[in-house]
């Protein structure tokens, strides 16, 4: 078969506002993870907050991945062209302002408000910018595929996503040694600017080929969370799986610190990629694996790899064995991940499933909550403290498994079913 055409017709099987929305995606998430590689030892060490500064890193993760459930409403009322024109431009301002407060030009206006309260101010604005670029993107991708070619629209979306999320750390390992910390915050702001103009200049609102989606209010939004949200069933289950993410944001929160202070690798920011380069490589063979297991059997067996992986980093902490340990953890989270859905879908009303999945990435949400003041207290305790620093991945394990069984023990509560 000829390579070239066989490449032609997987291209012009999606327009051009598809591969431009998903190129804008990709760097993105770049400017993101890139930011994100850094951000907790930025804020803790460079701006100088301490172990507020973990917190601050969860309350603005728990940010980004909350508030899509409102910015929606603006995307679907403004439109994605707007919206992503809007979300470029905070995410710049956003970024550019994070950066200010480890820079010396930026120590007046710091000082004059308060390094705690212009934190978390730039930190909200550059979370407002993110809520805004996943309705947008995943939108575009619903309107501009078939039924067809929709399946393979959402990998090629997910694959760029984690590609983003591998290159980014990567990059910002060469901002930070060549410039410094503080610099990385303003490339990721100067990768937002850039994404602003190739937004207004290439990218054109898509037609309603596939799916548009269901104009949503404000008012329907809250009106959905009251329902969601006095669901005890679906709220307890989401809040027993984010012990995942507690453990997933770890490898931004704590590790850092970790890698460099008791492994004595500087470049931590490649430590951070093995789980983005491990998902891109497995998702697919392990998926094929776990494509006839039932979605609780699967999600125990992944959550249970995942938590089990940080016990190799406690019992020979080195740099060979951590990134093993990641990249065992990738295989626990590509066991998981794509039985999620189904599973949540499966726990939601019948008539209701439409509305209830709109609120499954809450366990992400909930996990940056709780890993940010979690790292704040481990990396004190365990690597400033008395106490042996590779304990803190025991503790981190305890809590995947104390999750694993409550998951298994909410499965047979609510569907009265065994495991196996």
């Amino acid at each position: 078969m000829d390579i070239a055409a066989s490449f032609e017709r997987f291209r012009s099987g999606f327009s051009r506002t598809f591969w431009i929305a998903n190129t804008l995606e990709l760097f993105e998430r770049l400017a993101f993870y890139g930011s994100k590689a850094v951000l907790a030892v930025y804020l803790v060490e460079k701006v100088g907050l301490g172990a507020l500064g973990n917190t601050l890193v969860g309350l603005y993760g728990f940010a980004v991945f909350f508030l899509p459930i409102l910015a929606g409403t603006l995307v679907d009322r403004y439109g994605f062209r707007k919206s992503l024109a809007a979300c470029f431009f905070i995410f710049t301002l956003g970024y550019f302002s994070v950066g200010l407060a480890g820079l010396p030009q930026g120590q007046g206006i710091v000082q004059a408000v308060g390094s705690v309260p212009y934190v978390i101010g730039a930190l909200l604005l550059t979370a407002i910018g993110g809520s805004l670029i996943k309705p947008c993107i995943v939108g575009t991708v619903a309107r501009t595929t078939t039924q067809e070619t929709k399946s393979l629209g959402y990998s090629i979306y997910y694959t760029l996503v984690n590609l983003g999320g591998a290159l980014g750390p990567l990059l910002a390992l060469q901002v930070r040694e060549g410039m410094g910390i503080e610099y990385v915050l303003i490339m990721s702001a100067t990768v937002s600017l850039l994404n602003l103009a190739a937004t207004l200049l290439f990218f054109r609102e898509p037609r309603e080929v596939g799916e548009a989606g269901s104009q949503r209010t404000l008012v329907k939004v809250f009106a959905d969370m009251v329902v969601v949200f006095g669901n005890f069933r679906f709220m307890s289950f989401l809040v027993v799986f984010s012990g995942f993410w507690v453990m997933f944001w770890q490898i931004f929160y704590s590790l850092p610190f970790f890698v460099r202070d008791v492994l004595n690798f500087s470049r931590f920011e490649l430590i951070e990629t093995v789980d983005a380069w491990s998902i891109i490589v497995l998702t697919v063979p392990v998926a094929a694996l776990m494509k006839k297991v039932r979605p609780i059997v699967a999600m125990t067996l992944g959550f249970a790899v995942a938590s089990a992986s940080w016990l190799a980093i406690a019992a020979v902490p080195s740099v060979p064995v951590l990134v093993a340990a990641i990249a065992c953890f990738a295989v626990g989270e590509s066991m998981q991940a794509p039985r999620f859905y189904e599973y949540v879908a499966d726990l939601a009303p019948r008539e209701q499933v439409g509305t209830f999945m709109g609120f499954a990435f809450l366990p992400v949400a909930i996990g940056a909550l709780v890993a940010g003041p979690l790292s704040g207290w481990l990396v004190q305790h365990y690597l400033h403290g008395a106490v042996r620093p590779s304990g803190m991945w025991v503790i981190l394990s305890s809590i995947g498994f104390s999750s694993t069984l409550l998951m298994v023990l909410h499965d047979r509560l609510a569907h009265g079913r065994k495991v196996a």
